[in-house]
């Protein structure tokens, strides 16, 4: 299909000027689809406003909600914006801020992204699927909106999640847009205040915890699956009691394998796994790493006296090493390297945890990986401060420098998945990996290198040049030309579209 767009710039007098472009859509259609640039202007020119219009706000909620219109108006220039400045921006798409966005979803809703299927879709998840405009999806990123971050049941309003995540698999591995799909299902909210907020907009119930739910889930696979595809990343992110995050490198290596961990909460299953299958390739057994590995929750330590366990900690509980009724108690009485926070209930690592620490190690891990920021574990001036420097840190939301009183300065890492995760999926993607082990995450510096290895590829001929086949899939943020450079009737002048 032809569209032609008249634009009101004059290029000689009695002269009219076009651009034109080859696509499927025109009308109203195509001035409202965000993939397509319709102004004349450069993308420098555009890029240039839209930075000097987010460096006048200083709210975040309010860089948040500019930062999405754009996206939803022009694809390429937000992915510009955001990539040429990702250290200034990334908190704002994704934590913290998506965070708080997500807390006032339906109160600073514009337009839908994503899908939202309910469990009142049952029987019907494919024909919604079919409804996407989109029909070769690559990757999907579901949540069901129960513990979103530290924030709690948040239910459609975790929307966010799934659509800042995709953000990143786009600016940070250049995986293109239209193959990216956020998912929401909703079954209901436990949260109260949700549920008697006008503005909220998914089901007004409780949440659904009956088979009605397993069979939904099941549902939502099978049509994914069936629909793009068994080679499909799906990734499900902050549903309950499920995180996982990666181990970060700087305790991999041979230190690993000496280490002792104190968990708080034991939703940290996933990285205690990791951390075990490191410990494994530099010489311990499972059994050895696993002893080496504790979890304190609410009720306490994790021991084999307790009732309430089930069969997915069952390697991680140990003998009860006597009375410990505080995680300040059980730092002291299993004198660990690291400590590890993932319960999103705020400052549970006090200063006396963090002094105890100090003194049980020369140099203790202490990693605050509860998002948002006000939801960490400890700041990282108390972190460094308490330990004198000797500490160290790491957050899943980002903390400012800290300069301690003899005029050091300790910028904090984030050890947040956002790191690890679009370079994971475009190495699945590229692959055609039909199955991610726990092993990829291990090499997730080099995944495409490490599933042809292990015959773990389903998609053939195997690349030779694997850096250079990656690179040429990368997603360009330029805006496409569609026509050849000029063209010149009687009367009119006629130019590609920028």
């Amino acid at each position: 299909m032809l569209s032609r767009l008249r634009i009101a710039v004059p290029f000689r007098p009695c002269v009219s000027v076009y651009r034109w472009a080859h696509t499927k859509e025109k009308g109203k259609p195509l001035m409202l689809n965000p993939r397509t640039n319709k102004v004349s202007e450069t993308q420098d020119t555009q890029a240039m406003r839209f930075q000097r219009n987010l460096k006048k706000m200083t709210d975040p909620l309010e860089k948040y909600i500019y930062l999405m219109g754009i996206q939803e108006r022009n694809e390429r220039l937000f992915y510009r914006v955001l990539m040429e400045d990702i250290e200034e921006l990334m908190p704002i798409v994704y934590t913290p801020t998506v965070g708080l966005a997500c807390t006032q979803y339906g109160h600073i809703f514009r337009r839908p992204k994503g899908l939202f299927i309910s469990i009142k879709d049952r029987g019907h998840v494919r024909s919604i699927l079919d409804n996407w405009p989109e029909t070769r999806v690559a990757a999907v990123v579901v949540t069901d909106g129960e513990r979103i971050l530290g924030l709690g049941d948040l239910g459609v309003y975790g929307m966010g999640i799934p659509v800042g995540k995709l953000c990143l698999y786009t600016a940070c591995a250049g995986i293109r847009p239209e193959k990216c799909l956020p998912v929401t299902i909703d079954v209901g909210t436990n949260n109260e205040t949700l549920l008697k907020d006008p503005l909220y907009m998914g089901l007004y119930q409780k949440r659904d915890r009956t088979q009605a739910y397993d069979d939904l889930i099941d549902e939502f696979m099978e049509a994914v699956v069936e629909k793009y595809g068994q080679d499909t990343l799906i990734q499900f992110e902050d549903f309950g009691n499920h995180k996982r995050i990666p181990l970060p490198e700087e305790i991999q290596g041979e230190v690993i394998s000496v280490i002792k961990v104190v968990f708080m909460h034991q939703a940290a299953l996933g990285i205690a796994n990791l951390i075990v299958m490191t410990m494994m390739e530099n010489g311990l057994t499972q059994a050895e790493a696993r002893e080496k590995i504790w979890m304190f929750d609410k009720h306490g330590l994790l021991v084999k006296e307790r009732a309430d366990t089930d069969s997915n900690h069952e390697g991680f509980l140990h003998d009860s090493p006597g009375n410990v009724s505080s995680f300040l108690d059980a730092v002291n009485t299993i004198k660990p390297t690291a400590i590890m926070g993932v319960a999103g209930a705020g400052r549970l690592f006090t200063p006396d945890v963090i002094k105890a620490m100090g003194a049980l190690n020369d140099r203790p891990i202490i990693f605050a990986l509860s998002n948002p920021t006000a939801k960490a574990e400890c700041s990282a001036e108390d972190a460094y401060t308490l330990t004198d420097g000797r500490c160290l840190f790491a957050s899943g939301s980002p903390f400012g420098p800290v300069t301690l009183s003899d005029g050091r300065v300790f910028t904090p890492g984030q050890g947040n998945n956002a790191y690890i995760f679009p370079g994971v999926a475009l190495g699945v993607i590229l692959s055609g990996v039909r199955h991610i082990s726990d092993a990829v995450f291990l090499e997730a510096a080099k995944v495409m290198e490490y599933v042809y290895a292990n015959g773990m590829a389903f998609r053939y001929p195997e690349p030779m040049d694997k850096e250079r086949f990656v690179r040429s899939t990368v997603w360009n943020i330029e805006y496409d030309s569609f026509l050849p450079d000029t063209y010149d009737w009687p009367g009119v002048s006629f130019a590609p579209l920028k």
